[in-house]
C-alpha cells in the first residue's frame, strides 16, 4: 500500500484536477499549473499509487479503476479542508453581515453594479461589495484571484480556474457623427486603415474588436489610448478618432458626446463577461450564493448562464 511519505496538499489539488478533467492540458488550466507541472504531478502520482490512473482510449483519457475508486474520496477530503478553514461555512444571506471583494473592468462594472447591488440589498440587507479594478497584464493573476471572491472580465484569455458566464454584448465602431469619413453611416476598409484609433487597456489586453481588425488585414494606427473602455466615447467626441466599444456602454453615454456608430465591413466582434474564481472558492457557501445572485442578474440582462 503506498505510504503518505511526498504527498502533500498541492499534489492532492492536482490529483482531483486530473481525475475530474481527465486531461492534463485542463487540469493545469483548472489549478492554475503549467502543461509541466502537471505532468510532472500525474507522474508522481503514478509511481504513489503503483498505478497508470489515466489510460489513453483513442482520443482521450479514462479513469483506472483506482482512479474511479480515489476520486470522490479526494474530492471529500479537499472539500473538508476547505470547510476547514471556511469562516463563512454557517453563511445566511438574510442575517449575514459578510463584505465581498469583486473586480472586474470599468465597462463590466458599469453594466453589473446597479442590477447586482439591487437583488444583493433586497434579500441580504447586511452585505456589504467591495468592487475593485481588474488584474493588471504582468501582475501575478493568480494572487489577484486569491484575495477577490469574483474576477468579472472577458472570456478568451484563459484564466485559471472556474468561470461563470454572466453577460455578452458585441462591439460596433464609434466616431463623432461630424466625422468627414463618414458617409451615408458607414466606414470603408481604407477608412478604418487610415482613420486614428482611440484603444483601450494601453493595447496590454487585446479586445475581440482587435482580432477581427487583425484578421481584417487592419493594423490600427492608435493615436490615443486609455485605461479602460467607459473612457473611449469621450475620447472620440468631438475628435476624427475612431474607436470599438461595447454596445452597451453606448446606453450609458450622454447625447451631449454627438457619437455615431458606423456601419463597418466585418463581422460584429462578440464579447461575453465571465465571473471567475480561484479553485478554493469552489465549496464557499457565500460566494455560490453570490453567483446564484450574478446569475439571476444575468437572467435579467438577458443571456443564458454556462459555467465551465
Amino acid at each position: 500500500m503506498p505510504g503518505t511519505r511526498g504527498v502533500d496538499f498541492n499534489l492532492l489539488v492536482a490529483l482531483r484536477a486530473l481525475l475530474e478533467e481527465r486531461n492534463v492540458t485542463r487540469a493545469g488550466v483548472a489549478v492554475n499549473m503549467s502543461q509541466p507541472a502537471m505532468s510532472a504531478a500525474l507522474a508522481r502520482l503514478r509511481e504513489h499509487y503503483g498505478d497508470d490512473l489515466l489510460e489513453r482510449q483513442g482520443r482521450t483519457y479514462e479513469l483506472t479503476p483506482l482512479a474511479e475508486e480515489l476520486l470522490p474520496q479526494v474530492a471529500r477530503a479537499l472539500d473538508a479542508v476547505s470547510t476547514a478553514l471556511e469562516p463563512w461555512a454557517g453563511f445566511n444571506p438574510t442575517t449575514s453581515t459578510r463584505r465581498f471583494t469583486v473586480s472586474g473592468s470599468d465597462y463590466a462594472l458599469a453594466v453589473l453594479v446597479e442590477p447586482l447591488m439591487t437583488v444583493v440589498h433586497r434579500r441580504a440587507p447586511g452585505i456589504t461589495v467591495d468592487f475593485g479594478p481588474i488584474w493588471t497584464p504582468g501582475s501575478d493573476l493568480t494572487a489577484h484571484l486569491l484575495r477577490r471572491d469574483l474576477m468579472i472580465a472577458a472570456m478568451g484569455y484563459d484564466f485559471p480556474g472556474r468561470r461563470q458566464v454572466v453577460f455578452s454584448d458585441r462591439f460596433v465602431c464609434i466616431v463623432a457623427a461630424d466625422n468627414p469619413r463618414l458617409r451615408h453611416g458607414r466606414l470603408t476598409h481604407q477608412d478604418l486603415g487610415e482613420l486614428p484609433h482611440a484603444a483601450a487597456f494601453g493595447g496590454g489586453l487585446p479586445t475581440p474588436a482587435d482580432a477581427v481588425l487583425a484578421e481584417a488585414g487592419i493594423t490600427p494606427h492608435v493615436e490615443v489610448s486609455v485605461q479602460g473602455l467607459l473612457a473611449l466615447p469621450f475620447a472620440v467626441s468631438g475628435t476624427d478618432l475612431c474607436a470599438f466599444v461595447p454596445e452597451r456602454l453606448l446606453d450609458r453615454c450622454p447625447a451631449s458626446l454627438d457619437l455615431a456608430v458606423a456601419e463597418v465591413p466585418l463581422e460584429d466582434p462578440e464579447l461575453a463577461e465571465a465571473a471567475h474564481w480561484h479553485p478554493s472558492r469552489e465549496s464557499d457557501p457565500s460566494v455560490a450564493w453570490l453567483r446564484g445572485v450574478l446569475q439571476e442578474v444575468s437572467a435579467a440582462l438577458g443571456h443564458d448562464v454556462r459555467t465551465s
